[in-house]
């Protein structure tokens, strides 16, 4: 009776342990991002224009207003045609330079895949593909169609395919996989990530058919 009572005390425990380590952890790391900013950009401003300065308490947050202010302005500019002219003149600059147009051109390219509305079909369908080998199946995502100057260089109908690593799906593989090897998911991307995150222990909900009251 003892070692039963034992046994369930310590499942309470990791279950406790695994249900609040997550949202702990988000939070923190989540607060020191904040604060991180918003001392960052508060340093950018000039002494005499930094309200904290006049203030005998800080103010927390003026930093990322600051630094939402700063987008949106940058934004608007762009928006128009003497912005998009400036930006064409900078990117031709920053073209010219042999690692620095390298570099550049990568991270426009990620941001531009995350953030622009051009590619809301991309990184949208979640599937599954036979990796590392045939027989073992593995959670990937669908981003799009093959590079047009590798199309002669394989076989015809490959899509590309990120699969990601687990617990950290930022980190992964791009490969190339036959269509007709993939298995799309009925299951949206962000309920395949937490499967991803979580090694499997987090399920999605399944969803009701057509026609199917849901309970």
């Amino acid at each position: 009776m003892a070692q039963q009572k034992k046994h369930t005390l310590k499942t309470y425990l990791f279950t406790g342990i695994l249900v609040t380590a997550p949202v702990a952890i988000t939070f923190y790391v989540a607060i020191k991002l904040f604060y991180w900013l918003d001392n960052l950009v508060t340093n950018f401003i000039p002494a005499k224009y930094n309200p904290e300065t006049y203030l005998p308490y800080g103010l927390p947050g003026l930093g990322i207003l600051l630094l939402l202010t700063f987008f949106i302005l940058i934004g608007m500019m762009t928006a128009n045609v003497l912005g998009r002219w400036l930006m064409g003149i900078g990117q031709k600059i920053i073209g010219k330079m042999p690692i620095i147009s390298g570099v550049y051109n990568a991270l426009k390219k990620v941001f531009e895949t995350l953030l622009g509305s051009s590619s809301t079909e991309a990184f949208r369908k979640a599937v599954l593909i036979e990796y590392p080998r045939k027989g073992l199946w593995t959670i990937a995502f669908l981003t799009g169609p093959v590079y047009q100057g590798f199309q002669d260089l394989m076989p015809k109908d490959m899509v590309t395919v990120y699969v990601p690593t687990t617990p950290n799906p930022t980190s992964g593989f791009m490969i190339y996989v036959p269509k007709k090897d993939i298995q799309v998911l009925d299951i949206r991307v962000d309920d395949a990530l937490k499967m991803v995150i979580s090694m499997g222990i987090v399920m999605p909900v399944p969803h009701p058919q057509k026609g199917q009251k849901q309970k």
